[in-house]
């Protein structure tokens, strides 16, 4: 199932995640007045749960990231535990989806490359192996004319420069963006062979 349907679907059941936790939320607490007394404590799996709800409705998160948010809100690591596995269980908390939505993201919006894509998901939390994976399905020749597009709007701004000015800047861009040296040199040199000004008679 495509990494949007399979949230779509989690997002469905957020609904019932969210009944249950508030349906659970509290539990008697034992006192010097004995069993029956009223007064109620939280309950800490019900406490995790609400938070990681919260942490959803904001945008999508790593299985990291919410172990973090947990972590610094005091939660213990087996309830913390337990609760994220819970949600995995039923496509709330789903890195393989994570990833295959921020890569398609960022390549739209910012034109990052694989190297780029790499560095931000691992800072993100999701581990090696989803990352290789997911970057796996790039095509090197979708991200070549990617990086074309993006050279061809900076040299907008960059008209009546030197040439090596010009090649020195663009690469420094694209390598900002996660594109290797081979790739962006040969990119720019297309780029700038096509400039009226660089042609050769």
């Amino acid at each position: 199932m495509p990494a949007a349907d399979r949230l779509s679907a989690a997002r469905e059941a957020l609904a019932a995640a969210e009944a249950a936790a508030s349906g659970s939320g509290l539990r008697p607490a034992p006192g010097p007045d004995g069993p029956g007394r009223t007064e109620a404590a939280p309950d800490p799996h019900a406490v995790a749960r609400k938070i990681v709800l919260r942490q959803l409705a904001m945008g999508p998160r790593t299985r990291r990231q919410l172990e973090d948010k947990l972590r610094e809100r005091g939660c213990e690591r087996e309830v913390a535990l337990r609760v994220l596995d819970r949600m995995a269980e039923i496509g709330l908390v789903d890195d393989e989806a994570y990833a295959e939505m921020y890569i398609r993201s960022k390549q739209e919006t910012k034109g990052l490359a694989v190297e780029a894509l790499r560095h931000e998901l691992r800072a993100k939390g999701v581990p090696d192996g989803i990352v290789d994976a997911s970057l796996e399905e790039i095509d090197p020749e979708h991200e070549k004319e990617q990086a074309r597009a993006l050279v061809a709007r900076r040299l907008r701004t960059m008209r009546g420069l030197d040439r090596e000015v010009q090649t020195r800047r663009l690469a420094g861009f694209l390598a900002r963006k996660g594109y290797g040296s081979g790739v962006s040199y040969q990119v720019i040199r297309e780029a700038l062979d096509g400039l009226p000004e660089h042609r050769r008679d």
